[in-house]
């Protein structure tokens, strides 16, 4: 049925709830026609009536269209929880967002091979899309600061929406040829389509390799301790960025003392415990226990920058120490401690000349404290 014949079927009078025409459309691949019907008597149309409407397969089509897009700002709701995490590790975010949209427009290829599952592959799609945008846009801001040298943000994403703008045309303009040739045919889509996600992927990935973030997280704060411990200098955002593991940000790191940080106090001690171990370093805007496998350290909720690399460093010296030397646990933190004492004024300094800012802490809405 070509498609003013629908149109007019639309404007002709509301049909009757028993009476059963279909909306249908044939679609033609190379050399074989596929048709493929909206059935007014289906699911979306179950629940349409045990609702009290009578709808017709034009408006169940059309609340099917709705639901589907509507998934979108699911989506979007969602992930726009998980802002926090985000700043702390915007490079992982940006190609999970990527991940996302590409899984999303792969959906949508797919959605016409399964035309009876056509609303969830689209609604799933849709949802991923949603994400994607959301995570795509929040993680644009820290990694476009860590290029700003003298405050001239609005100017790097000004010629940052250029360089997208040139992109997309290039891309379009690429697509249209695709469709015309190659992917003219469901098998050609299903051949070109992962491979240019393949390659959208790595260049993503490889341009967040590139990119320095000069901001303190856990991994970056780990890399920065472990590095001073082994050569006695400070690594600068610039020396680190292809040593970040973009894939698995959270793993310890044996030579910065295996530091574990934010998890809950009463995951890691006992409440007869607690003061105990805050009289430890009753100065400190930190926690710090000692585990057989690794060290949790936990930041007091006014926590900075320094006051984590201060934990880090005793943690990274008691780790030293116990493989060194045998000791009892207390004398080996109080060891520690007057290790990370003496040296972290230079230390300090020397952080802050690299670029890093130590005036806060991202660590991704992990548990801190107060006492």
């Amino acid at each position: 049925m070509i498609f003013s014949e629908i149109l007019n079927m639309l404007k002709k009078d509301p049909i009757d709830a028993t009476q059963t025409i279909p909306v249908y459309w044939i679609e033609t691949s190379d050399s074989v026609s596929r048709r493929f019907e909206f059935e007014a008597d289906g699911r979306l149309s179950s629940l349409l009536f045990a609702a009290g409407l009578r709808p017709t397969p034009a408006q169940a089509t059309a609340v099917s269209w709705i639901l589907k897009d509507g998934m979108q700002h699911v989506g979007k709701l969602i992930c726009s929880n998980l802002g926090s995490r985000m700043d702390s590790e915007p490079k992982s975010w940006r190609i999970l967002a990527d991940v996302l949209y590409d899984v999303g427009a792969g959906l949508e290829v797919l959605s016409p091979l399964c035309p009876q599952l056509f609303l969830e592959m689209a609604g799933l799609g849709n949802f991923a899309k949603g994400m994607a945008v959301v995570a795509a846009r929040a993680t644009r801001l820290p990694i476009y600061s860590s290029f700003a040298k003298e405050g001239n943000l609005s100017d790097l994403f000004a010629k940052g929406e250029a360089i997208s703008t040139l992109c997309n045309v290039f891309g379009i303009g690429v697509g249209i040829q695709l469709a015309s040739t190659i992917c003219s045919s469901m098998k050609g889509k299903l051949i070109v389509g992962p491979l240019l996600s393949l390659v959208h992927l790595y260049g993503v990935s490889e341009e967040m390799r590139a990119t320095p973030v000069n901001t303190l997280n856990p991994q970056r704060t780990a890399m920065i301790v472990a590095h001073f411990l082994k050569t006695g200098r400070i690594a600068s955002p610039a020396d680190l960025r292809y040593r970040e593991d973009l894939l698995f940000p959270g793993r310890l790191i044996e030579e910065a003392g295996n530091v574990k940080i934010g998890r809950a106090i009463h995951e890691v001690l006992k409440p007869s415990q607690l003061h105990q171990v805050k009289d430890r370093f009753p100065d400190e805007r930190f926690i710090l226990a000692c585990g057989a496998k690794w060290a949790d350290l936990i930041l007091e909720r006014s926590a900075t920058g320094e006051d984590a690399l201060r934990g880090w460093l005793v943690a990274a010296y008691a780790a030293d120490i116990e493989n060194s030397l045998r000791m009892p646990s207390e004398n080996v933190l109080e060891e520690a401690f007057n290790r990370m004492d003496s040296v972290f004024p230079s230390f300090l300094l020397a952080v802050r000349a690299k670029g890093w800012h130590t005036d806060r802490f991202l660590d991704g809405a992990r548990c801190r404290f107060t006492l």
